[in-house]
């Protein structure tokens, strides 16, 4: 389990840095399902997104004053890589589990994660664009509710979606490696459970020798790790109290 970790830390590294050499391309169609969703769940806000390797600029609708007194519609731009950096770290837990198989796992992977990063981007898009026109629901044209679904997804889409979703994709399409390697790893090292049956200590067993008409009625052994602890109830006809115990 060491190995593997310290292996899919060294591949992170080294694909994050090649993917951010390359990576205006490779999230490229990020760009293209972003603009198709901000056509579709915005047109009020957007008349036209302009997309180019490494860079979307969205012009909008929304007026806001400017400076000189006038007011101007404002314009959006955002990087389709920047939520994209999910693509090295999934390529890099393929390359560390191994096995056959892995280029058609890569690319599916690649696929699979568009639709998260285009969201991603999306809500980034729309937040801009909220904190441009100081979240006045008047300009914007949106209710509350609206206004604070923008929000919530602005920051599933940033802080959660860009890791989560890699790592939760990589156990779902390796997951025989996972629970062949990494789980049965796991499982091993876990410390060994002690017996069900326990001896009783020697001490316990000379109290009673004491007492050669006691009866031994009970025993108990509660044990944690090495350590033991036994408690002996007998009884005797020597004594008034019917039941007597030793504490071991």
């Amino acid at each position: 389990l060491t190995i593997f970790m310290l292996s899919a830390f060294g591949w992170i590294v080294a694909l994050t840095a090649i993917w951010s050499q390359v990576s205006a391309s490779t999230s490229y169609p990020v760009g293209l399902l972003s603009h198709m969703a901000l056509e579709q769940t915005a047109p009020m806000w957007v008349r036209q997104v302009h997309l180019s390797p490494g860079n979307m600029e969205v012009d909008t609708a929304i007026s806001v004053p400017t400076a000189d007194g006038r007011r101007g519609e404002i314009t959006v731009e955002v990087s389709p890589a920047r939520y994209a950096y999910g693509l090295p770290i999934f390529v890099a837990l393929v390359l560390t589990a191994r096995g056959r198989g892995r280029v058609g796992r890569m690319a599916a992977g690649y696929a699979a994660l568009l639709p998260f990063q285009a969201f991603s981007l999306t809500m980034s898009a729309l937040m801009q664009m909220v904190l441009a026109a100081q979240a006045d629901i008047r300009l914007l044209r949106v209710s509350q509710w609206q206004m604070e679904a923008i929000v919530y997804g602005y920051q599933l889409g940033s802080l959660v979606l860009p890791t989560l979703v890699p790592i939760l994709l990589w156990l779902w399409m390796d997951r025989k490696f996972v629970n062949d390697v990494l789980i049965r790893s796991w499982r091993g090292s876990l410390p060994t459970a002690a017996s069900a049956a326990c001896a009783l200590p020697a001490g316990a067993a000379g109290a009673a020798a004491h007492s050669p008409e006691s009866i031994s009625v009970a025993a108990a052994c509660c044990c944690a790790g090495a350590r033991f602890r036994a408690v002996v109830f007998t009884a005797s006809s020597r004594y008034p109290t019917p039941y007597t115990a030793v504490i071991v």
